[in-house]
């Protein structure tokens, strides 16, 4: 009853609710914009969490009123309202709070706020830009959300915990000593101080030792992580040495991290035994002094009061050394992703309204910070309903070209348009739902076969999906699919990015999403490049239907696959070399034709050194 009632409490907290605004890059204001919406829920915690603090406060001072009736003369039995008083607080209402308390630690603060922070986090960075995430572990990026959500969530779970029932005891506790007599109080008070001043000395120390825990600790996830998303490639070169010596060297740096960590902790944990042990000595060496004006139930209520506090002491400078430790853990995570997003959509975007389907690239130049390849300068308009291929050699800007289209980069200078509309004008999802693409590297979901097809239109019904694959020539061997948890056909899962599916059956399953997106624009990178002669010839008769009124961008290295196309651009170090159909360009004895009679197997020859970053 009274946890179905503080979990429907703990649904006060909408942890979809946007965070408003980009987190900020400072520890204090990150919190609040990590937490914003969770303050009704956290308060309630701590007003159940002080409550239960000053019951520790007066069972000490029901106490000190029993052991002096008990000194009184006349029979027990006189006082029994205060022993009922005292029954009642020690038996229901003391278990009651903190029972409640652990509640609302275990229902109502600690999964919401997880989901709350995480979710925040998750929403922030999936919006970055490529390039972010281009320059950082998979592995490592995940592990630093998924540490910064839960170290947040402890640190408020702990600070209702330990931090607000503590100060609520030692407030209390400092009234009852008061109405004892003010020089306990004062003793309290020099002894608060000393306490204070030791924890400002150690915390600091131990928050920044933590962050750089946490920060081996994610880096040893992004290495691992890494390693097994590449194990085809580890044991095809025989690298597992190799990989054995990155991460067992992340791993020594992690061990020294953690070691420097138990280090300052292990200092700071035996200071607070000595300062708290001198605390009930001190205050119950006091009361004794002053027994002539004090009871002997004032006695035993102080070195109840002392003991308990001392006790308490010791646990809640344990919570504020974890505390520190989660802080320091949430610094390590806000370093990494509250970096600001460096492509948004403009604050007055609109929503792109395709007509007709032209593009044009208007002075465009985009060289990847001044690294190689790119493009420079380049002015190309193509046509509603127009197929163009592009080729050129590796590090020509092929790809760079479709990066841009796609707007996962900005252009240095230049613009891109679509029917007269600048695409830096436009939201980004908008952008690319009237985008079809299949490259040659299409990776897949762990998820089912339907899924991975129906990304390319969540809405679209079953029979939808299954004559797009039927399109694809992907039907037949999806049939075939089995996983290790039963699951086959169309329900099977496809594993970690595909690897479960050869080459050609990935390329297959990317074609059959973008036959069901059936988007005005469609780009194939290479997009038959892992098939076989025969399945590829089979499903070009399905590609030419899926081109059509469409306008297409079709980059390919097999000349072949491109010579019917409306239009060839040949792109060399970033410029338009030559363009024009399959015949002009064989005739005009350039860059094409060159490649036509050096081709290989129906490839391009790379003759050209540069690499191509988005390639």
């Amino acid at each position: 009853m009274i946890a179905s009632t503080i979990s429907k409490a703990g649904r006060l907290i909408d942890t979809r609710a946007e965070a408003g605004g980009p987190p900020p890059r400072t520890l204090a204001r990150f919190i609040r914009w990590a937490l914003r919406g969770a303050g009704p829920v956290i308060a309630l915690g701590a007003v159940v969490s002080v409550s239960a603090g000053l019951t520790e406060v007066a069972a000490m001072y029901l106490l000190g009123l029993i052991v002096d009736a008990a000194g009184e003369p006349g029979p027990l039995l006189a006082h029994w309202p205060l022993f009922l008083g005292a029954a009642i607080l020690l038996l229901v209402i003391r278990p009651a709070l903190f029972g409640g308390l652990a509640l609302t630690q275990t229902v109502m603060i600690g999964p919401n706020v997880f989901n709350l922070v995480m979710t925040r986090l998750y929403r922030w960075t999936i919006n970055q830009s490529v390039s972010f995430f281009d320059n950082d572990f998979a592995g490592r990026l995940a592990q630093k959300k998924v540490q910064a959500a839960n170290a947040l969530t402890e640190t408020v779970v702990e600070s209702v915990n330990a931090l607000t029932l503590g100060l609520a005891t030692v407030l209390g506790t400092m009234a009852l000593l008061g109405a004892v007599n003010l020089w306990l109080v004062l003793i309290l008070g020099v002894w608060f101080v000393l306490y204070l001043w030791f924890l400002k000395r150690h915390l600091p120390t131990i928050r920044t030792r933590s962050a750089e825990r946490a920060g081996a600790r994610a880096m040893v996830s992004g290495q691992v992580v890494d390693t097994l998303s590449n194990i085809k490639t580890v044991k095809l070169f025989a690298g597992r040495q190799h990989e054995d010596g990155k991460t067992l060297g992340a791993l020594d740096e992690l061990r020294l991290k953690a070691l420097l960590f138990g280090e300052a902790t292990t200092s700071f944990r035996l200071g607070l035994i000595c300062i708290a042990g001198l605390l009930p000595v001190a205050l119950i060496g006091a009361a004794v002094a002053l027994r002539g004006s004090v009871t002997p139930g004032d006695i035993a209520a102080i070195g109840g009061a002392a003991l308990r506090l001392a006790q308490m002491t010791g646990w809640i400078s344990f919570s504020i050394m974890v505390i520190s430790g989660h802080l320091g853990e949430v610094e390590d995570g806000m370093s990494t992703l509250s970096v600001a997003h460096d492509l948004t959509d403009a604050p007055d975007a609109r929503t792109l309204n395709v007509t007709d389907g032209e593009i044009r690239f208007d002075d465009v130049t985009f060289t990847y910070g001044g690294e190689a390849g790119g493009l420079e300068g380049v002015d190309l308009t193509v046509k509603p309903g127009e197929k163009l291929a592009i080729i050129g050699a590796s590090g020509a800007g092929k790809s760079t070209l479709v990066a841009l289209l796609m707007r996962l980069y900005d252009t240095e200078k230049g613009r891109v348009l679509i029917d007269g509309q600048d695409i830096a004008r436009v939201t980004q999802d908008s952008l690319r739902r009237q985008i079809g693409m299949v490259t040659q590297e299409m990776s897949m979901f762990n998820r089912s076969a339907m899924d991975n097809i129906r990304y390319g239109r969540p809405d679209a019904t079953e029979a939808e999906v299954i004559a797009a694959a039927r399109r694809a020539e992907a039907h037949d061997f999806i049939l075939t699919l089995k996983d290790h948890k039963g699951r086959e056909g169309y329900a099977a899962h496809l594993g970690e990015r595909g690897v479960k599916l050869s080459g050609g059956q990935r390329q297959r399953i990317a074609l059959a999403r973008a036959i069901l997106k059936d988007a005005p624009i469609l780009v194939l990178d290479e997009a038959t490049s892992a098939l076989d002669s025969e399945v590829e010839a089979s499903i070009q008769s399905a590609l030419d239907h899926v081109m059509e009124g469409k306008t297409v961008l079709a980059i390919a290295h097999r000349l072949s696959t491109i010579s019917g196309m409306d239009r060839i651009i040949v792109l060399d170090h970033g410029r338009i070399a030559e363009e024009g159909t399959h015949d002009a360009l064989l005739a005009a004895q350039g860059l094409y034709a060159r490649y036509w009679e050096r081709q290989s197997g129906g490839f391009i020859g790379a003759d050209n050194d540069q690499t191509e970053a988005a390639e």
